[in-house]
């Protein structure tokens, strides 16, 4: 099968180009900047094929989709920066790919939501996200949606950065009251399932959750990471009323003075503040998909070699 990824030099994208190596399918990734250098590492790496193109500019979506049998569409962001706002990224983008996939013939279809999106969402990035998903849902793909709850990996945006906090600082934040339980699922298991649902009839017209085995509070995620780098940290809980305030005012300078995506923004304080679980029963029974504790997938990502110097 050759298959058309969006997102594919992100930190999922390179989970997902593995195993569609892995399994023998031919990947094309449309990327803005197919010659920089790390488009071409990737490409070495997994004999990827190029496609000049973004998802915000429909006309490159064409050429890109030629002789695709299949799309994964990855694309999505979690702060805002410039014409990448939440709409643009999630709404707007999918809306684009699934136009072109279905004026290219294109028939399968593997989107990329979130757990906890749904109708009544707060949260910008979660009305968006929904958004996105009803539209693949009133396409004429044979598409299936896929709802990760944090993911994490080599690379990844959130374990790494607590475990890199840890590496200098005596004292790791705990924002609100850290009772919010959260599903952590490796990001293997993340692209196991993109690419098995390709060719799994079952998958067709599903939306599945991907989540790890057990739920955790976010303060017992903090604690299993550094349980799992044998490291002792004080916590020091912030609450909610007070970060609100440096949330917004890094959402509205970063981009405006340094063009750059803020580190915390508001909605993502909102969404810390929400259960983001799961069933992962579904998805593991149809996909075969490995099943691992948080701790025993921490000690794996760390004999893989990324643990952080202590």
């Amino acid at each position: 099968m050759k298959v058309l990824v969006t997102g594919g030099t992100g930190f999922v994208g390179q989970a997902v180009l593995a195993q569609l190596h892995a399994a023998g399918h031919a990947a094309r990734v449309l990327a803005r900047r197919p010659t920089s250098r790390r488009s071409q590492a990737l490409a070495n790496r997994w004999a990827v094929e190029w496609a000049a193109g973004d998802v915000l500019e429909p006309p490159s979506l064409g050429p890109a989709l030629a002789g695709i049998d299949a799309v994964i569409h990855l694309v999505g962001i979690i702060s805002e920066v410039g014409r990448n706002t939440f709409d643009n990224a999630h709404r707007v983008a999918t809306e684009n790919i699934v136009c072109a996939a279905e004026t290219a013939g294109v028939r399968r279809y593997v989107h990329m939501s979130a757990l906890g999106t749904r109708p009544d969402a707060v949260s910008r990035y979660h009305q968006t996200k929904w958004m996105a998903e009803e539209f693949v849902r009133a396409s004429r793909l044979a598409w299936t949606v896929f709802r990760p709850s944090l993911i994490y990996g080599p690379g990844d945006h959130f374990v790494n950065l607590f475990a890199q906090l840890s590496r200098w600082s005596p004292v790791l934040p705990i924002l609100g009251t850290g009772r919010a339980r959260l599903q952590p699922v490796g990001v293997e298991a993340v692209g196991i399932a993109f690419v098995r649902a390709l060719s799994e009839p079952q998958a067709v017209g599903l939306t599945c959750d991907l989540c790890g085995p057990t739920p955790l509070t976010f303060e017992e995620v903090v604690d299993t990471i550094l349980a799992s780098l044998g490291r002792r940290r004080f916590k020091l809980r912030l609450p909610m009323r007070l970060m609100r305030v440096p949330a917004a005012v890094l959402e509205y300078l970063m981009p405006r003075l340094l063009g750059q995506a803020p580190p915390l923004n508001q909605d993502q304080l909102v969404m810390l503040e929400e259960d983001n679980v799961g069933n992962p029963q579904p998805a593991q029974q149809l996909f075969d998909l490995p099943v691992a504790s948080f701790r025993s997938g921490l000690d794996r990502l760390w004999s893989l070699g990324a643990r952080p110097s202590a």
